[in-house]
């Protein structure tokens, strides 16, 4: 286990401090019952949809077993961070563990990380099916559709390795205090002593690449959809590209909108309220909010809803 080190106290110190969301008792209690119910939708929203996907014949087609895989994904992302936090709510220490802390750091970033080659898989596949209407269904396969999930999973958790052996390594002096709800790098790296600017540098690039690959890649093959959508002689044809794409760019633009302003420079010096509110949104309210964003833009997924429950 790693030692903290501090020139003015040699006492071993067992874990860190997570501040979370700093209100009086009361307040900790509203914050625990809204969060707890924003979990709870949330997996009762992403559960539907692969329940969706699993009993209606309709949609065993790779998009929708994209998007049931992408909703498995979701949920293990917001348990990853929530749980935690419920318990730090009603928490009087506050304090995680050394190991503790590092686990979550690495499957909260490997898990948003898969969340990112997920995204660009997704627009690979709505690119062949707008672009390559006729040849979509030899190209994307079962087979093929098993491989790119496997591969998002594999890539996923493999990137943050490196990273994390790189920060388990590094000794932490002074303050144990992380102002923060969870293990980010930025709070933790700004413990360490003394600073290693070369490692805070691999650190940071390494971060980014999962987001600005994937990224790049969506941007790709949206310019290639719409090229080929504004060739489309009708408005009616044009208007139906649009929107089997419109649900998986609203998630898109949800979750890099947020992600990247934290994530491209993991060290650089946002105010903590900022950081907090904008971790909180891509890693907490965007999975809650996808389900309904697919289910509400999508006329099978809603039909299939409706037959799920009963309606």
């Amino acid at each position: 286990m790693k030692i903290f080190s501090n020139p003015s106290n040699s006492s071993t110190i067992s874990g860190f401090l997570l501040l979370g969301f700093p209100c009086p008792r009361e307040g900790q209690i509203l914050l625990f019952v809204l969060f707890s119910a924003v979990y709870l939708l949330t997996l009762m929203g992403n559960s539907s949809i692969i329940c969706a996907v699993r009993w209606d014949q309709r949609l065993h087609t790779p998009m929708y077993i994209l998007l049931a895989n992408f909703s498995f994904l979701e949920i293990w992302y917001v348990t990853s961070t929530v749980p935690n936090m419920l318990a730090n709510f009603l928490s009087d220490t506050k304090v995680i563990s050394f190991s503790g802390c590092f686990l979550q750091f690495y499957f909260f970033f490997s898990l948003g990380s898969t969340e990112c080659f997920f995204l660009a898989v997704m627009a690979f596949d709505r690119y062949l099916a707008i672009c390559r209407p006729l040849h979509y269904p030899t190209l994307i396969t079962g087979h093929l559709c098993n491989i790119l999930v496997g591969s998002c999973w594999v890539l996923g958790f493999l990137w943050f390795l490196i990273p994390i052996v790189f920060i388990s390594q590094m000794t932490f002096c002074g303050s144990r205090i992380i102002d923060h709800f969870l293990c980010d790098p930025g709070p933790l790296l700004a413990l360490t002593c003394p600073r290693a600017p070369v490692i805070e540098l691999t650190i940071s690039t390494l971060s980014s690449l999962p987001l600005f690959i994937p990224f790049l890649f969506i941007v790709g093959s949206y310019a290639l959809v719409l090229r080929a959508v504004l060739r489309v002689p009708s408005a009616a044809g044009r208007r139906k590209a649009f929107s089997t794409c419109g649900s998986h760019l609203a998630v898109v633009s949800l979750f890099y909108g947020s992600v990247m302003v934290m994530y491209v420079r993991p060290t650089s010096k946002h105010k903590a309220g900022m950081q907090k509110i904008v971790t909180l949104f891509y890693s907490v309210i965007t999975p809650l909010i996808n389900p309904v964003i697919y289910s509400l833009r999508n006329k099978d997924m809603k039909h299939a809803m409706k037959k799920l429950l009963g309606t």
